[in-house]
């Protein structure tokens, strides 16, 4: 017995180490925890339980059978975040550069089963340079196997991946279809092939943080939705999120305690808006205020900023917040903000977080660029999520809303449960201006006339009242009134039961 007990501790004490003394310097060197500080930093203290930490690989090929490194790479099992259970894997670059093979896959498999099963976030902490080649077709299956359980998994439980590496190859497509991706700068990169290859095959010359650093993911690709300064700032953050999100589909939105009287009022929004119509404001303000204690985690910052997605807490719940941006592109829906905001809105719906709208949007962006590159179709993605969510969704138009992307933004038509507009709202098919040129065609040139016509059609359209006559405006509020109206909706709407017909899955416009 005794002997057994002492084989046991040499063999954790070995797996504790990875790949080494001096790897783990190296990896520290670079500003980067190991595989287990992560864990130890992400969870709440003294809550982790591993599983797997003896599994050892059996290839045999190109000398492996005397490369073997007890837990094949990847730390697995569950902990708590902030009282909240969840699943968690952590690959680890100093054991054969986190590649990931058979026995690495089934450990990720193995909690990413238990995940399911239980109801409770997976969140994966990737540091892998791809397959481990050693392996061949076996290390292949084991992605494909992960790959899988993630598209099992999408719309049941939460999925997150914090890129703290370089990966590459298959390391990739597996975070591609979790629900978030967030990365570190200057140390984490994702591409599907390095910056040598790139160079073999298209004779291209770009560094690694060019291809794939987080600059150009979370900001030009839309691949990751953050990016943080440290591995330490990316993981608190991702605790942060962790406990604003339901551990599954089965529950509804989480609820805290909160200490902002929902009912608070705030001046200040009465003069957000300019009197002018073509003069911008910053619509993070509305939001912020309107948030618990100003606390708002945003998705996707540096993305099609024309749009704001994240999420808040109203009354302690969480909600889902969609807003148009006036100050970038005059808040114009374009290509890249409808397809940030759909898949926004369709994980709000996935997972019972309601939705909040705050509207101002002057149509969707024209352009050459924008019809080539699909905004049809793209736009029509935004539509579609919102059309099929069944959450509660409370919509706000703060001054304009004009022609389709009227009809996008969660109106009535759309089954918006509560729209509300401010006096400043300017519910309309176009700006007057157009409008004008259009109806008065014949008139064009006779500059007095015009103007007679376009105060004319001001002061007859661009008000809220045509909307609120025909029943698709609830009521017209005040600004400083916005926080105590909206949540008073969702107080109203808490026990919101509304289903779509069955169906296996719609055909949303890829």
């Amino acid at each position: 017995m005794q002997d057994i007990i002492q084989q046991l501790e040499e063999k954790r004490a070995k797996a504790r180490l990875g790949g080494g003394e001096r790897r783990i310097k190296a990896q520290h060197s670079k500003g980067k925890l190991t595989a287990r500080e992560r864990i130890e930093f992400l969870l709440d203290d003294g809550s982790f339980e591993e599983w797997d930490m003896f599994v050892e690989h059996r290839c045999t090929e190109f000398g492996m059978e005397d490369e073997v490194v007890t837990g094949e790479g990847v730390i697995t099992g569950h902990g708590l975040i902030k009282g909240k259970l969840v699943f968690v894997f952590s690959q680890d670059f100093t054991v054969f550069g986190g590649s990931l093979s058979e026995y690495h896959a089934k450990k990720i498999c193995k909690v990413m089963d238990k995940a399911m099963q239980v109801g409770a976030p997976i969140i994966g902490l990737n540091d892998s340079g791809g397959a481990r080649i050693q392996e061949g077709i076996d290390s292949l299956a084991g992605y494909a196997d992960v790959f899988q359980r993630n598209v099992m998994a999408s719309g049941v439980i939460p999925q997150i991946s914090v890129i703290m590496g370089p990966c590459a190859g298959g390391a990739v497509y597996s975070p591609a279809m979790t629900d978030f991706i967030f990365m570190v700068r200057d140390s984490s990169y994702m591409f599907v092939t390095g910056p040598d290859v790139v160079k073999t095959v298209t004779n291209e010359t770009v560094t690694a943080e060019e291809l794939g650093g987080a600059g150009t993911h979370t900001s030009k690709s839309s691949v990751a939705d953050n990016a943080y300064e440290n591995d330490v700032e990316a993981l608190s953050e991702v605790r942060r999120l962790v406990d604003m999100l339901p551990a599954s589909n089965r529950e509804k939105s989480p609820i805290r305690d909160s200490f902002d009287d929902p009912d608070r009022k705030e001046m200040s929004l009465d003069t957000l808006v300019p009197a002018n119509a073509n003069k911008p404001y910053d619509m993070m303000e509305l939001v912020k205020k309107l948030a618990d204690e100003g606390d708002f985690f945003e998705i996707q910052p540096d993305f099609a900023k024309n749009i704001i997605t994240g999420f808040a807490r109203i009354d302690g719940q969480t909600v889902g917040v969609v807003a148009n941006q006036p100050m970038v592109l005059a808040g114009c829906l374009d290509i890249d903000s409808s397809r940030k905001a759909a898949r926004f809105v369709r994980y709000c719906d996935c997972f019972n977080i309601p939705i909040v709208t705050l509207v101002d949007v002057p149509g969707f962006l024209p352009g050459t660029a924008q019809e080539y590159g699909g905004i049809i179709k793209h736009g029509a993605k935004l539509l579609y999520a919102y059309a099929e969510a069944t959450v509660p969704k409370v919509t706000v138009i703060t001054r304009k809303a004009y022609g389709g992307a009227y009809d996008v933004m969660a109106s009535k038509h759309l089954r918006g449960d509560v729209n509300y507009a401010w006096p400043s709202a300017e519910i309309a098919v176009m700006g007057a201006k157009g409008a004008v040129e259009i109806i008065f065609r014949s008139e064009i040139g006779d500059d007095e006339k015009i103007q007679e016509r376009t105060d004319e059609y001001q002061s007859r359209f661009a008000n809220p009242f045509i909307a609120g006559r025909r029943g698709f405006i609830d009521d017209v509020i005040m600004p400083n009134n916005t926080r105590h109206r909206i949540s008073s909706s969702l107080r109203m709407l808490k026990n919101k039961k509304l289903e779509n017909p069955w169906k296996k899955h719609g055909n949303i416009p890829l």
